[in-house]
C-alpha cells in the first residue's frame, strides 16, 4: 500500500459509512475534503449533488486524487416512497462525479450493495447475474451503469447490510435493533432471511487499501466490481439475541417473524451472501471485527 499524502474527496461525508471513511483517513494522514447536504457543518462542504454545475465547479476547485463516493439514500421503504429524488440521487449522480474524477485522472470507488441481487443463488461472485427486487437495488445498479459506463477506470464496491458508531440509531437497520431490544414492548422481528452485518470501520478500512493501491500505482489501479462483507450469518432476530446477552435483557417480549410479509413496502432478497474472492485476488484484506466483539466493546463503552 502506498503511505503518501493523498487529498482524497468523500461524498456523504456526514453519514454513517462516510464518517468512518472520513477518520479513517485522516487517521493515516491523507488532506481530506468531506461534502455533505442536509447535515453540512463547519468542517463539511454543503454540496447538492443533483447540482451538476456546483460539483464541477467544486471538483475543479478542490482537484482531488481520489473520490470515494458514499452518499446515496440507502433505505429500501423511503426509496420506493420517493422515487424522483432517489432516481437522481443514487442512479444520475454517482455517473457525472465518475466523469469528472476520469477528467481530474482521479481514483474513483463508488459504494454499491448486495440488493442488486434476488437473494436466490448465494453466494454471489462479482460476475453474478444482478436481479435486484426493489426500487433501491434497482437504483444502486443503474448508478453502477452509469459509472462504468462514463468511466472504465473506476471501482465499485458492494457491500451489506452496515452497523457502526451511529449518531442516529436510524442510521443503520442494525443499530436500530438495540433500541427495540431495550424496549420492553411487544416487537416482532425478521428471523428468516439471512444477513452478513458488516462493521462500517472495515469497509472503510478497504475503501482505503483500494484508494492507496490506487493512486500514484506504478502498475494497473484497481478498477471494477468488488464485493466486501464480513462473514457471519445472522438475521436480525439472531442480531437482537446477541443484543439481548451483551445488555443482559430478556428477549421474551420479541416475537421471531418466520414468514414473509404479504405486501412489504420494499420486497427484501432472502440471502445476498457476496464472495469477497475478487477483492482478495487483488491483495486487499477482507478481515472483519467479529459481531458480538464489536457490539460489546460499543455497548459497555
Amino acid at each position: 500500500m502506498g503511505s503518501e499524502k493523498i487529498k482524497i474527496m468523500v461524498t456523504g461525508a456526514s453519514g454513517l459509512l462516510g464518517r468512518a471513511v472520513v477518520q479513517a483517513a485522516e487517521q493515516r494522514g491523507h488532506e481530506v475534503i468531506g461534502t455533505a447536504y442536509s447535515r453540512a457543518t463547519d468542517k463539511l462542504a454543503k454540496l447538492d449533488l443533483s447540482d451538476s454545475t456546483a460539483v464541477a465547479a467544486f471538483m475543479n476547485q478542490h482537484r482531488p486524487q481520489a473520490i470515494i463516493h458514499c452518499a446515496a439514500e440507502k433505505r429500501p421503504d423511503v426509496a420506493e416512497n420517493n422515487q424522483a429524488a432517489v432516481e437522481q440521487l443514487n442512479a444520475q449522480a454517482p455517473g457525472h462525479l465518475a466523469q469528472l474524477a476520469q477528467q481530474l485522472n482521479a481514483f474513483f470507488v463508488y459504494i454499491s450493495t448486495d440488493y442488486v441481487f434476488d437473494g436466490t443463488k448465494p453466494p454471489y461472485g462479482v460476475d453474478d447475474q444482478p436481479n435486484p427486487l426493489n426500487f433501491y437495488g434497482r437504483t444502486k445498479l443503474a448508478g453502477e451503469q452509469a459509472v462504468q459506463a462514463a468511466n472504465k477506470q473506476a471501482a465499485i464496491l458492494r457491500v451489506p447490510v452496515l452497523y457502526g458508531d451511529a449518531k442516529d440509531p436510524k442510521e443503520s437497520a442494525v443499530n436500530v435493533l438495540v433500541d427495540l431490544v431495550r424496549n420492553p414492548s411487544d416487537a416482532k422481528v425478521d428471523a428468516l432471511q439471512a444477513r452478513f452485518p458488516t462493521c462500517t470501520d472495515d469497509v472503510a478500512r478497504v475503501l482505503l487499501d483500494m484508494t492507496e493501491a490506487s493512486v500514484g500505482a506504478t502498475g494497473e489501479s484497481i478498477s471494477g466490481i468488488y464485493h466486501f462483507s464480513a462473514k457471519e450469518e445472522l438475521s436480525k432476530y439472531q442480531m437482537c439475541q446477541v443484543f439481548a446477552r451483551i445488555l443482559n435483557i430478556d428477549m421474551g417480549r420479541i416475537t421471531p417473524i418466520t414468514e414473509k410479509p404479504k405486501e412489504p413496502v420494499a420486497t427484501r432478497p432472502d440471502n445476498c451472501q457476496l464472495s469477497t474472492e475478487a477483492l482478495e485476488e487483488v491483495g486487499i484484506s477482507v478481515d472483519f471485527v467479529p459481531f458480538a466483539q464489536w457490539w460489546t466493546k460499543y455497548l459497555q463503552a
